[in-house]
Parts: C-alpha cells; sequence; structure tokens
C-alpha cells in the first residue's frame, strides 16, 4: 500500500511539474514568435545596408524585407528627374501590400524616416511597431531639404539647378569614419553609394499624424554620429511616453558598425 501511494504521488508530481514545464515552452514560443520586418535605407544607400541585420534576423526565424528605394542602389539605372518622396514612399507601401504583411516592424533609418513617415500614411494598419535609427522624425509639410545640412542643401541645389537628376554623395573625397561607419567598412561603404534623386529633397511629406497612432515606437540614437535633428528627435520621443529611446556607441550606420546589437534590440522592439 506503501509503495503504491508514494506511486500515485510521484505521478502527480511529474504530471504538474510536466504541466509547468508545458507553460514555460508555450510561453517562449509566444515571445519567440516569428515577426516580420521591412527595413528602409537611407540616402545613397540601398537595400544592402541592412544585409547583416537581415541575416541576423533570419538565423532567429523572422521575415524580413528590405527594399532598395528607385533609383539607388541595384536600382540606380532607373535614376530619372521626376522621382520624389512620392516615388520611394510608393517604393515601400508597394512591397507591403503585393506581399501581403500585417503585423509588421517598420524599420528606418536616417533619409528613411522620411518615408517610413509617408509609408504609415497607407499601411498604418499593417504595422504593429515602428523603430526609427538615427532617423528623421519630419513634421507634416516639412521637406528633406528643411532639415540637411547646409552643405548637403547647397549640393542639392546646385545639382537641380543643372538640371541633373542625382545629387552624387561627395563623402569618397573625405574620411567618412568614424561618423559616418567605421573604418574597416569605410572602402565597403564607399564603394556601393549612388546619387540620390534630387526630387526627393525638395517634395514635402504629407503627414496626418499616423506615426503617432503607432502602438509600440522605438527610436535609436547613434552617439557618434553629430546631427542636432535626431538629438532633437531623440529629446522628443523621450518626452513620450508612448516611445522607448535607446542610445548606441556607434558611427551613423548602425547596422554596420553593430549588426549584432541593432537585431538584437529590433527583436526586442518588434
Amino acid at each position: 500500500m506503501t509503495d503504491s501511494h508514494f506511486t500515485r504521488r510521484s505521478a502527480l508530481t511529474v504530471m504538474a511539474a510536466a504541466g509547468a514545464a508545458g507553460e514555460l515552452v508555450s510561453t517562449a514560443q509566444a515571445q519567440g514568435a516569428p515577426k516580420t520586418f521591412a527595413l528602409i535605407h537611407g540616402t545613397f544607400c540601398g537595400g544592402w545596408m541592412w544585409r547583416r541585420v537581415a541575416d541576423l534576423l533570419e538565423k532567429h526565424g523572422h521575415q524580413v524585407f528590405t527594399p532598395t528605394l528607385t533609383g539607388l542602389g541595384e536600382r540606380s539605372h532607373l535614376l530619372r528627374k521626376d522621382i520624389n518622396l512620392d516615388t520611394h514612399v510608393t517604393d515601400v507601401v508597394n512591397v507591403v501590400k503585393w506581399e501581403d504583411l500585417n503585423g509588421i516592424c517598420l524599420v528606418a533609418h536616417s533619409y528613411g524616416g522620411w518615408i517610413g513617415s509617408g509609408a504609415l500614411e497607407e499601411i498604418g494598419d499593417r504595422v504593429a511597431s515602428i523603430v526609427w535609427v538615427d532617423a528623421y522624425k519630419p513634421d507634416d509639410g516639412q521637406k528633406p531639404l528643411d532639415l540637411t545640412n547646409e552643405g548637403f542643401r547647397k549640393a542639392f541645389l546646385n545639382a537641380s539647378e543643372k538640371g541633373e537628376p542625382g545629387f552624387a554623395p561627395p563623402l569618397a573625397a573625405v574620411p567618412i569614419f568614424p561618423i559616418w561607419v567605421n573604418e574597416k567598412d569605410s572602402a565597403y561603404m564607399l564603394s556601393k553609394l549612388t546619387p540620390q534623386p534630387v526630387g526627393t529633397y525638395f517634395q514635402p511629406v504629407k503627414l496626418s499624424g499616423a506615426r503617432d497612432k503607432v502602438a509600440k515606437k522605438t527610436y535609436i540614437r547613434a552617439t557618434g554620429f553629430p546631427n542636432p535633428n535626431f538629438d532633437k528627435a531623440l529629446a522628443a520621443c523621450r518626452a513620450d511616453k508612448s516611445w522607448t529611446t535607446f542610445e548606441v556607441n556607434s558611427g551613423h550606420s548602425v547596422m554596420l558598425d553593430k549588426p549584432e546589437w541593432l537585431a538584437d534590440t529590433l527583436m526586442q522592439a518588434a
């Protein structure tokens, strides 16, 4: 009888332990459920900029899209005068629509903040979270030319006056590390940059507040890149409880300088 009693008690203990383990597994699975990321690049760049981060996210089972905006990167052969902000917003919107994406984490870097903000006006209902990585956080009616530095502003105006379709990156003549990217990756980055369509910097963005309606919002500031507009965006996000903020010791190209850190942070923020 004694043996029988202990057998039943042991069985109950095992069943209880199994149940608890099952709950832990279910919780872990829920936390690690595959997510969908859409990563938007910045001026002069392309989807190639996100390759390292995309690879890391995909290794964790997530789905990743890294659209290259029209006229840039591997689509630089499509550069023309009539490309503007609307063109680039449509590039992102169409990927989301044609791929039937929902519940996505929309990530924007630098100039991509203009495009992400505009895209949310059309696909906000498909976005669960956003992450702005050292990115512009524009207001309605602003245009990229309004917030860029004086050197870039003059260069864009000069290219426009000459009727040129694109503004070539001026970085080849100057060191770009450590402000833009680490020294090891500077040659790689320079080899990939292509002219930015001039029209993208002259068109005002049209916003109605869709960006603010996203429930889960994160802003990441790269402390190695001096930019008053990004400092202002970080301060505004810190003052808004609906935003989570991070600072990282990196140049502007966080996805090249700190890909592991960024991938981990994106998975937390999604």
